[in-house]
Order: structure tokens, then sequence, then C-alpha cells
């Protein structure tokens, strides 16, 4: 499998080294590898359901920015036993562990050595790895998870290179261990609302969605204390959309991907970057530890990246954190009976073709179409928190799913679609925008593979404990 998988690449033109080094075409587009050329596919894990767990027992790797509020907030959910947290930080694992000492959990910790959550992940009172490191760290850390017989929920993007979201693919699939990227937009309010009214035909066929990542991070990344040796600034040395999931992961759900339709070939472009190389200049006047930035080329400002469906959709997805913009993921869908639109803010609908409905009879709307997921549970997690309750929505789900043995709502190939688009997005801009396929992770499944499943029809049994 491994050699089939390395043939693939190579095959494809897709190597390793052409994710992170100028990668050159012969010809003006690039030629979809034969079928027989992908490794097979060895267990389809969309739609699997896991045998259930009564109680789910947790690991922690990474206390940072998202690890911090996820460790306290999934214990929120009943049927949670929080086993182990690691950080190779000691204070932030000193901190999470003050945290949930609060709420009667001691967990055991593991810190200070680089391999410490290695030793966390063997052991065997745990049954899911919740992964909130840097993009970097996740896939490696993902995969020996599930090979240590753990599911396994990690922050996004799971993967930032073809060959990372092969590796997620085959593990999964040869281990039965489900691999679900912490994609939290997908349980944003709007979001579903959009979602449930597309899966009743309100907008008719859905033939364009929009999304995208547009938040001014240009300080924050700057700033020593923000991130881990300021591993997102150095992330933005690489071109391409970095970080695409927030808003593919529900536009994609809207069109069905990976469960009716498959995304086919991306072009993206990037304009020139006009603010962090002269950030990086300004600092490094004031701070020596800034001139290590100055001589590096920073990815452009704004990346769009299009995309085209096997069934003739369109996406359109953009990436932008160095940019004073106010925060945006778009959110748009246009069908042949109707369009909604998130941003900017409150989310809006029309059916009328010239027009928005009117704040009345979005309201109507909202309660008409509103998901069963956000009547049980959607004034609880607005208290809980958690970028307004779409954190917890999601841990409460897939919580939930587990413990009834439910297929999850986001399966491995999800997490390797959006992810590859971080690799792909980066070799179309490394050549003039050129044509670039983008894999089929299901190897063919996607024809038969069924939605996702927002009835709750099944399950929807796990409570949630009291909140102050």
């Amino acid at each position: 499998m491994e050699n089939n998988r390395r043939d693939f690449l190579k095959l494809s033109g897709l190597t390793a080294v052409g994710m992170t080094q100028k990668w050159s075409m012969k010809d003006s587009d690039m030629a979809k590898a034969p079928a027989s050329i992908a490794p097979k596919q060895l267990f389809n894990m969309s739609g699997y359901a896991a045998p259930k767990l009564d109680v789910v027992r947790i690991g922690f790797i990474g206390l940072g920015n998202r690890g911090s509020g996820a460790i306290t907030r999934v214990n929120r959910i009943e049927g949670v036993q929080t086993t182990a947290i690691c950080d190779v930080r000691v204070e932030k694992a000193q901190a999470g562990a003050k945290a949930l000492k609060k709420m009667n959990i001691e967990p055991v910790i593991y810190t200070e050595k680089e391999d410490a959550w290695k030793e966390m992940c063997q052991r065997d009172d745990i049954d899911l790895v919740y992964i909130c490191t840097p993009w970097d760290l996740h896939t490696q850390m993902a995969v020996y998870a599930m090979k240590q017989g753990k599911h396994v929920a990690i922050e996004v993007p799971a993967a930032t290179t073809l060959e990372e979201c092969w590796q997620l693919v085959e593990t999964s699939e040869k281990t039965k261990k489900h691999c679900m990227m912490l994609e939290n937009c997908c349980y944003d309010f709007f979001e579903l609302l959009t979602l449930n009214m597309a899966r009743q035909g309100y907008f008719g066929e859905i033939l364009h969605v929009e999304g995208a990542y547009i938040h001014d991070l240009l300080s924050a990344n700057f700033k020593q204390n923000q991130y881990h040796d300021n591993w997102r600034l150095k992330s933005n040395l690489r071109n391409g959309n970095l970080y695409p999931t927030h808003g593919l992961g529900p536009i994609c759900q809207l069109l069905n991907i990976n469960r009716g339709d498959q995304m086919d070939y991306l072009v993206s472009i990037q304009s020139n970057d006009f603010s962090m190389h002269n950030m990086a200049v300004e600092l490094a006047k004031k701070d020596a530890y800034f001139k290590d930035f100055v001589d590096k080329k920073f990815r452009g400002n704004m990346n769009t990246t299009s995309i085209r469906t096997q069934k003739g959709k369109t996406i359109m997805v953009q990436h932008d954190v160095s940019s004073p913009r106010p925060y945006s993921r778009i959110h748009l869908l246009s069908g042949t009976n109707g369009v909604a639109m998130k941003y900017p803010e409150p989310g809006r609908i029309s059916n009328h073709h010239h027009e928005w409905v009117k704040p009345e009879q979005m309201a109507e709307l909202e309660k008409q179409f509103a998901p069963p997921i956000i009547a049980k549970i959607g004034e609880l997690a607005k208290k809980i928190g958690g970028h307004g309750g779409m954190d917890f929505m999601m841990d409460w789900r897939l919580i939930d799913c587990l413990r009834n043995g439910l297929p999850l709502d986001q399966d491995v190939y999800d997490a390797a679609a959006w992810s590859s688009i971080v690799p792909l997005s980066e070799m179309s801009v490394n050549n003039r925008s050129k044509t670039i396929d983008i894999p089929d992770f299901t190897r063919g499944s996607w024809k038969t593979n069924s939605p996702v499943d927002i009835t709750l029809s099944q399950g929807g049994t796990t409570g949630v404990k009291a909140v102050s």
C-alpha cells in the first residue's frame, strides 16, 4: 500500500517535493492520473459507525489558544472522562490542570519532553485523542494515535501536504478509527440553517458557493507570545490558501462533496505581499528577533482559489490574514431558486431575485428551518460558548455520535479533501495559476456515499451538565 500511494503521487506529478518547492508542468493543464493508479480503498470510512462508547475517555494534546478552551468545554458534556492532558510547555500543562481541577477533574499530565504526546497516546484508557497543536504536527500525531487504537479529533487544517492527506486516509481505513477534523464553522447557526434549507429544496439546485477566511491577524502573527515559536507567522512563508477549511467546510456540505459530488480541479491566484514584509522591516528596527524575517518572502495578502466539481458546480474560497478588513467567511450559496449570504452580518436570504427577505420574514425562516441540533442544544451552546456556541455544538455532536455508535458528520475524506486545498493552491500559485487536479480520496465511493445526517433521527441522547 505504501508503495502504491507513493507511485500514485509521483505519477500524478504531486510529489512531496512539489508541495514545498516550485513545481513546473510541461503542459498547460494537469492530466488526472488514471483511476487504476490510485491506491484502492481499504475500507469505506464514510458512513462507518464504530462500536458504542458509553463513556468517551479523552486525551488532549496542545493546551494553547484552542486547546485551553476545549478541555473545559468538552467536559461540560455528559459521558466524557478526561484521562490525560499534554503540552510540551510546563506552564500550559499546569494551567490546564488547574482549570480542570475546578471541575473536579484531575487528569494525568504529560509535559516537557517533545515526544510526551506519544506516551499519552499509548495509554489503554483513552478512546479519543483531541489534537490542538500547530498545523505541521497534526498529521503525525493523528496517524500515531490511530495506530495506537484511538479515534482522533484534529484541529484545522488536518494536513499541510498531499502526502499527509493520504497518510490520514490510509491509516483511518486500515485501523477503522475515526479521524474527524474539528471544523467548527460547520456548526455555526447560519451555516446549519442554510444546510437544512438546502436539504429541503428551498434554494433549488445549488450551482455556486463561496467561502473564505478573511481575518486581520497581522499584528497577532508578529507577537512573540501569541503563537508558540511564532509558528503561524512562519507558516505565511508559503504561498497558497493556507487555511481554507473554515469557509470551505460548510459549503462542501451544501454540495454534498464526497457524498454525491467531488471536487475535480482548481486554479489559484494570489496578490503580492503588501503588509507582512513591511511590518518585519519596521519591527526589526527595534527588535533584533525580527531581523531573520526581513529577508524572507511572505505569501501575498489575498489568495483566491476557484474549484469546479464533477457535477459542474463551482466553488470560490479566499484567504487573507494580513489586510485591515473586517472578519468574514463570506458563506454564500447561489441556487436556481434563491440565495443566502452571511457576511457582512447578519445572515440574509433572498428568494425574490432582486432583494433580501424582510427581517420579520427572516425570523420566520429561522424558526421554520432551524435544524434539530439547534433546537436541542443551541441555547445551551451559546451559554457555554466557543465562537458563539458553534464549538460546543461540534463537540457535543462528536461525543453523541461516539456514544451512540453513529457515523460522524465529518470523516477522514473530508479532512483530506478540504485540507488538500493548501498544497494544491500552492502548486497553482507557483505555476502562474495553472489548473491542478484534486485527488479523489474516496477512490470513487463519493458516487454512493450518503449525505451527512442532520436530522438527529438517531442519537441526540447525550446530556449537558448544568452551566452556572
